[in-house]
C-alpha cells in the first residue's frame, strides 16, 4: 500500500511538473503571437500601399486573432497559480497574500477605467481601423495612448495578485519592451494616415502622461 501511495505520488508530481511546463511554453507563445499580430493590425496606412484597400479588412481579423492571443496570455498568467515552474516560483509576500490583492486592485481599477474610456473614446476604430476616421477626442485630448495606459499595468496587477516574484517581472518586461515597439509602429502609421496634423498632435499631447500646457 506505501508503495501504491508512492507511485501515486510520484505521478501526481511528474503530472503537475508537465502542465507547469506547458503553461509556461503556452504563457511565452501566447504572448509573442499576440504582440506580432496586434503590431502588424497598427500598420494598415503602411500595408494598404503594397496591398490596398483589403489591407484595413484584414486589420479586424488581425485584432481578433490578436486578442485570442491575448486571451490565452491571460489565462496562462492565472494558470501559474496552481500550475508554477517550481524552479521559478518565487512569493513575494509569503504569509501577507492579501497586500498582493490591494496592489493589485490599487493598479488594476484605474487602469481598466482609463482602458475602457480610450475604448469608447476611440470608437469601432478600436476594433476596425477606417480610411474615414478621423482624430478622436475625449481622452486622446490629454494622452496619446490611453488604451495602452491602463491595459499593460494590468498584467503587473495580475501578477502581484498571484502573488509572483517571476510574474510581476516577466510582465514587467513585456511591458517595458512591447510599449514603446508598439507605439513606434502606430505612430508611424498614424502620421502617414493624418500627416501634419498628427504631427503637431505629438508636440502637444503626451504619449503616456498629460504634457503640462503651456
Amino acid at each position: 500500500m506505501g508503495e501504491e501511495s508512492l507511485f501515486r505520488t510520484f505521478v501526481s508530481l511528474y503530472l503537475m511538473n508537465s502542465f507547469a511546463w506547458i503553461n509556461f511554453v503556452l504563457l511565452n507563445f501566447s504572448m509573442i503571437l499576440f504582440s506580432l499580430f496586434y503590431g502588424i493590425s497598427l500598420m494598415p496606412a503602411t500595408r494598404s500601399e503594397k496591398r490596398g484597400e483589403k489591407v484595413w479588412r484584414e486589420s479586424k481579423i488581425l485584432r481578433i486573432v490578436a486578442s485570442v492571443f491575448e486571451t490565452i496570455f491571460t489565462v496562462c498568467i492565472i494558470l501559474w497559480q496552481w500550475f508554477p515552474v517550481p524552479e521559478i516560483d518565487w512569493e513575494i509576500f509569503p504569509t501577507h497574500w492579501w497586500i498582493g490583492l490591494i496592489i493589485f486592485s490599487v493598479i488594476f481599477i484605474p487602469g481598466l477605467i482609463i482602458m475602457i474610456k480610450g475604448a469608447i473614446d476611440a470608437g469601432s476604430e478600436t476594433l476596425t481601423p477606417s480610411e474615414e476616421t478621423k482624430m478622436y477626442g475625449g481622452i486622446y485630448n490629454h494622452i496619446r495612448h490611453p488604451q495602452t495606459v491602463g491595459e499593460m499595468p494590468m498584467f503587473v496587477a495580475l501578477a502581484f495578485a498571484l502573488n509572483s516574484w517571476f510574474l510581476v517581472l516577466y510582465t514587467f518586461v513585456f511591458i517595458i519592451v512591447y510599449t514603446p515597439l508598439i507605439m513606434y509602429i502606430e505612430e508611424k502609421d498614424l502620421v502617414k494616415r493624418f500627416g501634419d496634423s498628427y504631427r503637431q498632435y505629438q508636440k502637444e499631447t503626451g504619449a503616456f502622461f498629460p504634457k503640462r500646457k503651456k
